[in-house]
Parts: structure tokens; C-alpha cells; sequence
């Protein structure tokens, strides 16, 4: 069988994935600050993500999940202050909005959610074992810090040198008088004014947003796992800051492959509030079927880079309806039953490409063979070997998380449409009508129904099993 490679950020490159432990994978990805709705950004990682996953475990691998909940943060405070909520009601009510965004763009909820709130005895620990190895520092004012220039292979991650990095280089790099080094940075934050705080061996306060995800990570998966994931733009400095404080602290191997999603920019620019460019997951599911900003995220290889657009939408849009059509050609004849008997050497092609680093734009590119070969089979009749595309098709996009709907449900969907100005019934009792004028002989009436139809935005398709319908495209 091929080996089964992945892009390793650490390594900059490909290389073959080896797990700690045979058969089973350790996954811990970087999830949400909730404070806010989830944008079109966590879309993709957790979209991505979940394909990951369903393709692992569809190889036979044993995969713990575990993504975390920032639920303390600095913006967290923030926004319940300015809503004169608690940060308890605040954060429970966007952790509600995000499983249900996630539920509806189809991911499996992880293994293990852990809040960070839940975590800050274990941080306190590892923050004290830090300190107590000289590795980290308390600060006058309370704050104690990782001292950066004590891990020499700081940088490792990103490929950064500490000694050409400029203070201020990112917006999570605070300077401070308090700091040895410009780029240590704050394990735990000593208490303010109507903030939240717990108490410590160094004073009441609140920890960090780095060493957050190395508790969490380790206490969930042990002190050495396989797999860690998240944004791209979580790199630098939030993923090297946690291998610089994880393995100080524990002095084992932290991590064994780092994957990075790509940024999602919106027609041509990245993503920003102050562009007014900003999208949440609820504002594009106004417009379109979540299945729809699914594929448009599947179809795309989750390292690269990909523009956000109307038109890219309506692209997958009408992709995916490609789909829709030929499971629907297949069970007006025959049902939507499957067989146990698939296309090896397809699924052997699909999986070949999801081997190599998750390239999703080569598997779907093998599904669309699979429905040309399907809508042949229905149409010449040949019962066996439809059925076998069928299930080969269903197989297999159903590991990328597709096809999850009802046929009729999806093609007739109206999100983000015009109404389409009739109702159901409505277009039922033309059908008939059409129906008893064919009847007739009329037929110039039952081209004229047709026709009066498709001006409304709604197609008939005459099968064996009576006249169906769906929206135009």
C-alpha cells in the first residue's frame, strides 16, 4: 500500500506519518475564543479537520479527537462587559452557536471538548514546574513569564531566529519593562480591576492564552502525541510559544507533525472586520445551503490559500448539485439502496489521493468519474453496475463529510434564493395539470405549463417514475 504522508509545518515538507502507537492517532487541534459567532476562517478549520478524521478512521486508524475552548480571554472579558452579561452566560452561549454551526456545516463533534477554565489547576502546575526549573520568571507586578532565550531551539517551528525578530512583530507580543527579553511572553496574568482571576503561588490572576493548549493537550493526550493542528495564523506565535513552554516543562518531544490550514481571503484580501469584509458561518448559510460552503471548503487542498466569493460559492453550488443529480437518477430506478461490492480500483484512486497529505481536489476529481460512470450505467440500464457506482459514489463522499442531505431537500432548497413564488402545492397541481394535458394530446398546453415553470425558476424532469422537480440551477 502507499505510504500515508502529510506536510509536516515543523519540517517544512512532506514526509511519512508514523504513528507513537500502532493503528491509533493522538489529535489535538487549536479550536475557538468564543466570544463572537464563528466566522468563515473556523469554517474551514474545523471543516477540514473533520475530513481529516473521517478519512483516517475510514483507513482503520483508532483517532482521539480532542479540540479545545478558549473561554478566558482578554476579548472574552471585554464583550461580556460591554453586554453587562457574565462571562459564564457569554461563552455558553457562543459554544452553543459554534456545535450548532459545526452540526449543520456536517462535523462529527470531537472526542474531548475541554474548556480552559476547566484546566487552570493543571496550569498552574506546569507553570510552577517552569518556574521552579528556571525556565520561567515572576515579574514584579505579578505576571510571570517563559523566559525565551533559556529554550534554545525557540523558533524551531517557524523557522523564525529569536536574535532577527523585532518586539511587536505580532499583535500577541506584548513589550513590557517587566520582561528579560522582548519576546518572553506571560504564562499567568496577574489580577485587574473586575476581571476574573483565580489564586496562585503568585499572586490572584488568570493564565495566559499559551500555556492554555499545553495543559489542555497534555492532560487529554499525554506529554508527547502525534498530530497537532490549527490555523496557519496560529504558527508563530501561539503553537511555538506552546512547544517552547510544553517541552520545557516536561523535557519530552512535544509534538510529532504539525498541520496548518490555509487563510481564507475574501475576494482577493484577507479577512478583517476593519475592511468590512467579515463573514460569519450564520451570514453565508443565509445565502447558502451549509452543504454548499462544505464542498467549496472540501474541494480546495487545506494547505492552500483560497478565496472566498459569491461566484466561488455559486461554483460549488453547482458541483455539488452534480452529485445530487445522479444520486437522484440512480434511486428513482432502483432506490437508495447499496451493495456491499464496490469499485476497488476507484476507491484504491481516491484514497491514493487523500494519502498524499489529504489532496481533496484529486479525490473529488475521481468522484466526478464515478458519476459520469454512474449516470452511464442508469441509463443503459445495467441494474449491477449502477448499483456498484452508486455505492461507490455514496462510500466515498461520504468521507468527505457530502451528500449527507435528502436528494429532494437539497435540490429544492431555497436558501438564499428568491421565493420562488409557488408553493409546493402549487407546483404539484401544474404537474398535474401538465400531466392530464399530455393525457389530452395537448400538448402545446403541457409545453406551455413546462415552460411557465421554468420563467418561475423551477425545472420538470420527466422519469420513468412520473415528472420530478427541483429548482434551476
Amino acid at each position: 500500500m502507499q505510504p500515508f504522508v502529510l506536510y509536516n509545518s515543523e519540517q517544512r515538507k512532506k514526509v511519512e506519518f508514523v504513528p507513537r502507537k500502532e493503528g491509533h492517532i493522538d489529535m489535538y487541534v487549536c479550536g475557538m475564543t468564543v466570544y463572537d459567532y464563528c466566522h468563515i476562517g473556523h469554517a474551514r478549520v474545523m471543516v477540514a479537520f473533520d475530513y481529516i478524521i473521517r478519512f483516517l478512521r475510514s483507513q482503520g486508524w483508532n483517532v482521539k479527537y480532542v479540540r479545545n475552548i478558549t473561554d478566558i480571554d482578554d476579548k472574552i472579558i471585554a464583550r461580556a462587559n460591554e453586554n453587562g452579561e457574565s462571562i459564564t452566560a457569554l461563552t455558553d452561549r457562543f459554544i452553543k452557536a459554534m456545535n450548532d454551526d459545526a452540526a449543520r456545516l456536517g462535523c462529527a463533534e470531537p472526542d474531548e471538548a475541554p474548556r480552559a477554565t476547566e484546566y487552570i489547576d493543571q496550569m498552574q502546575n506546569m507553570i510552577g514546574t517552569l518556574v521552579n526549573k528556571g525556565t520561567a520568571y515572576p515579574s514584579e507586578n505579578g505576571d510571570v513569564y517563559f523566559e525565551v532565550e533559556k529554550f534554545p531551539k525557540y523558533g524551531r517551528l517557524s523557522g523564525r531566529k529569536l536574535e532577527d525578530m523585532q518586539a511587536g512583530a505580532s499583535e500577541r507580543v506584548d513589550v513590557e519593562v517587566e520582561k528579560k527579553h522582548p519576546f518572553d511572553f506571560v504564562l499567568w496574568k496577574h489580577a485587574k480591576e473586575n476581571e476574573p482571576s483565580w489564586a496562585s503561588p503568585w499572586g490572584n490572576g488568570r493564565p495566559g492564552w499559551h500555556i492554555e493548549c499545553s495543559a489542555m493537550s497534555t492532560c487529554c493526550l499525554g506529554n508527547h502525541f502525534d498530530i497537532h493542528g490549527g490555523g496557519s495564523d496560529l504558527t508563530f506565535p501561539h503553537h511555538e510559544n506552546e512547544i517552547a513552554q510544553s517541552e520545557a516543562s516536561t523535557g519530552e518531544q512535544y509534538v510529532n507533525y504539525w498541520m496548518h490550514v490555509g487563510f481564507i481571503n475574501v475576494d482577493g484580501e484577507k479577512m478583517s472586520k476593519s475592511l468590512g469584509n467579515f463573514f460569519t458561518i450564520r451570514d453565508v448559510m443565509e445565502k447558502f445551503h451549509p452543504e454548499v460552503i462544505r464542498y467549496f471548503i472540501v474541494s480546495s487542498h487545506y494547505r492552500s490559500p483560497v478565496n472566498f466569493s459569491d461566484f466561488a460559492l455559486k461554483e460549488a453550488k453547482n458541483a455539488l448539485t452534480r452529485f445530487y443529480h445522479a444520486f437522484k437518477a440512480y434511486e428513482q430506478v432502483y432506490g437508495d439502496k447499496t451493495v456491499d461490492t464496490l469499485d476497488e480500483t476507484l476507491v484504491e484512486r481516491f484514497n491514493s489521493a487523500m494519502r498524499d497529505d489529504f489532496n481533496t481536489s484529486e479525490a473529488i476529481a475521481v468522484l466526478f468519474e464515478i458519476i459520469k460512470e454512474l449516470n452511464r450505467a442508469v441509463k443503459d440500464e445495467n441494474a449491477e453496475q449502477s448499483a456498484i457506482y452508486y455505492s461507490t459514489l455514496r462510500y466515498l463522499t461520504n468521507i468527505l463529510g457530502l451528500g449527507q442531505h435528502n436528494v429532494d431537500e437539497f435540490l429544492k432548497s431555497d436558501i438564499g434564493q428568491e421565493a420562488l413564488g409557488l408553493s409546493e402545492a402549487d407546483i404539484e397541481d401544474l404537474i398535474q395539470q401538465r400531466v392530464d394535458a399530455k393525457k389530452a394530446k395537448d400538448f402545446a398546453k403541457a409545453d406551455s405549463i413546462r415552460q411557465s415553470l421554468l420563467d418561475q425558476g423551477v425545472v420538470l424532469e420527466d422519469t420513468r417514475q412520473g415528472t420530478v422537480w427541483r429548482r434551476a440551477d
